[in-house]
Formats: C-alpha cells, sequence, structure tokens
C-alpha cells in the first residue's frame, strides 16, 4: 500500500446552457453516478461543492481557462482522491460511469483539452479546486509526466512510468458491479 494517493480532476463544457432540455440526462445520472463512486473499491474521498448538500468542498470551485460561459455560471467538474490507477479506471469505465460517458457527445463541447487529470498526492494532502486546475492546465501545455498525466501515459506514485493493471481494474469493476447490485435490487 502506497503512502500517496491519486488525486483525479475531471471536466467540461456543456454545449447549452446547464437547465437545458438537452442535458436532462446528463442530471439524471449525476447523482445515481456520487452513489456509486462513493462505493467504488478504492475511492477515498471527493470534493463537494459550496453550494449543495453533501461532502465539504476542497476550497473554491474555480475552472480552468477552457471554461466557456453559457449564462449559468456553470461547467460539470469533479476532484476526487483514489488508492491507485486500476481502482479509477474500473469506475470510470464499467458501469453507470462509462454508460454515460458513451452520451457525452450529447451535453458536451468537444474538448480541444484533456477532459481529466491524474496525479499523486502525499497522504495527508487534500488538493483544492485551484491546484486541479493548474494541474489541467500543466497537462493541456505540456503533456503527460510525473507532475500531471493521463491513463493513456500513466505514473506510479514514485513518478515512474507504468502501465495499468488491467486485470485488477477488470476485477474492481466486477466487485464494484456487485456491490451495487446488493444495493440496488
Amino acid at each position: 500500500m502506497t503512502t500517496r494517493r491519486l488525486a483525479v480532476y475531471t471536466f467540461g463544457n456543456f454545449i447549452r446552457p446547464s437547465e437545458h432540455p438537452a442535458n436532462q440526462g446528463f442530471h439524471d445520472r449525476n447523482d445515481p453516478n456520487f452513489q456509486a463512486v462513493e462505493r467504488a473499491e478504492g475511492f477515498l474521498a471527493r470534493s463537494g461543492y459550496d453550494d449543495e448538500p453533501g461532502p465539504e468542498s476542497w476550497g473554491e470551485q474555480v475552472y480552468p481557462r477552457f471554461y466557456i460561459e453559457l449564462g449559468d455560471g456553470w461547467a460539470p467538474s469533479t476532484l476526487s482522491l483514489w488508492e491507485d490507477l486500476s481502482s479509477i479506471m474500473a469506475f470510470a469505465y464499467a458501469g453507470i460511469h462509462a454508460e454515460a460517458m458513451r452520451h457525452g457527445r450529447e451535453w458536451f463541447i468537444k474538448p480541444e483539452w484533456p477532459p481529466y487529470a491524474l496525479w499523486w498526492v502525499e497522504a495527508g494532502h487534500t488538493p483544492s479546486w485551484a491546484e486541479a486546475t493548474k494541474r489541467h492546465e500543466f497537462l493541456h501545455d505540456n503533456g503527460p509526466s510525473a507532475h500531471v498525466f493521463d491513463f493513456k501515459q500513466p505514473f506510479d506514485e514514485r513518478g515512474e512510468p507504468t502501465a495499468i493493471d488491467r486485470d485488477a481494474m477488470k476485477r474492481k469493476a466486477a466487485r464494484n458491479a456487485e456491490t451495487l447490485r446488493r444495493l440496488i435490487p
């Protein structure tokens, strides 16, 4: 077990303002996605949002320079902490989250920026939204490195290039699905 944790930031811009009927599918999946992530193997914590019930926000929520204002002052973004790479991949690419990602083109502008950023933090550190956006922009400007990376070019907690353990990811995805099956009859 590592003493470091994996920070994950996601960001997207809607095609239309948040409350547009075309985004209803996204909103319908939002709470179930948060329920699933909080039960996912390897999930440690997530930032909440100042204006919503749930976990405490990890600082003032800010957006990267890629943010496009649509008149509602909001864009979907998340900030979370995970035990390892295979855990976040097992959640992101299986279950309700993967199902929602298949509909992404209906809701989101095709990004010219990375849709997410990953980086390792010390066990006692909780990243802020400001830190997350700086890492996200750094990834866009400089590409993957030990400082910030993506799933295509991952780094381990020591800063070395690594490969994602796909077998571990599949086992975790199966356990996540079983956990949700038991909770949702």
